[in-house]
């Protein structure tokens, strides 16, 4: 049985949700690059709605880029993995002292 969470969390829980789509689509293209929307949902399992969505939102964030051959990675793809991933540390770090305050 799944325990019910709190309607207080799912906007954050479904934020990280998207968080890891984005990253799941962003690390096939690096693995399989040039890659077309058509290739990254069946890779991923992913609509391809989903895909060409977190495929925008990469390129906003200049990850990605679009080629003729389908979507590539920039030179900034390292430096801004290296951002998330302290990122999300610095958040459980942050949330575990939020589970503290309820103990």
């Amino acid at each position: 049985m799944k325990e019910r969470r709190s309607p207080l969390l799912d906007a954050a829980i479904d934020e990280i949700n998207i968080l890891g789509r984005h990253l799941d689509v962003l690390k096939m293209v690096m693995k399989h690059e040039p890659i077309g929307i058509i290739k990254l949902s069946q890779l991923t399992g992913l609509p391809q709605h989903a895909v060409r969505y977190s495929l925008r939102v990469l390129e906003q964030e200049g990850l990605v880029e679009p080629s003729r051959s389908g979507a590539i990675t920039t030179d900034r793809v390292h430096e801004v993995l290296n951002t998330i991933e302290s990122t999300l540390e610095d958040m459980v770090t942050i949330l575990k002292e939020y589970k503290k305050k309820i103990r």
